[in-house]
């Protein structure tokens, strides 16, 4: 018995006191990045950036398969008239190419994840920033995000703030 008295006693002394200042309820936003970015004018720029940078880096890549293929298919007509050391030069200078083609792809490949990045990052700053304004306007004490990939599972409907964040995102221009 004396066992459990000291116990609970403990875990009271241990905990820290949490003092409520006043009566009224903390004021929450909720506001839903995702919408953001396919209706502001910033998030419309940010992807058409994004697509037009893909883009030219697909059409780079498509030359190149394109001459690979060129290279391939000569390889293939050629390779019966061709000597044997002559066909092994070709095969060997098109399984250079094609290695030459596999890295390309990856440095492009991880050029556009970084353009992404670079490009939300800079968006998120100014969503970021326009929420911060607004919260301490309207005195929310609390602003979470909504949306398939984050931790809201139900918010009272009046709670989103996210035509606000728009219209003030969309007065600071892109």
């Amino acid at each position: 018995m004396m066992g459990v008295l000291l116990l609970s006693s403990g875990c009271m002394s241990s905990s820290p006191a949490i003092e409520k200042k006043t009566d009224a309820p903390l004021a929450i936003g909720v506001v839903d990045t995702q919408w953001l970015l396919k209706e502001s004018k910033l998030g419309k720029q940010v992807t058409e950036t994004l697509e037009a940078f893909m883009k030219d880096r697909q059409t780079l890549i498509e030359l190149e398969q394109k001459e690979l293929r060129n290279l391939e298919s000569q390889l293939l007509r050629q390779g019966s008239v061709l000597s044997q050391s002559a066909r092994q030069e070709r095969e060997e200078q098109f399984r250079r190419r094609m290695g030459e083609y596999q890295q390309k792809v990856a440095n492009m490949n991880q050029e556009v994840q970084g353009k992404q990045a670079q490009l939300f990052t800079e968006f998120r700053d100014n969503v970021d920033a326009v929420v911060e304004k607004l919260a301490k306007r309207l005195g929310l004490a609390l602003v979470v995000e909504k949306g398939a990939n984050t931790p809201t599972r139900y918010y009272e409907p009046s709670l989103d703030i996210s035509k606000n964040v728009l219209e003030e995102l969309n007065q600071r221009g892109p």
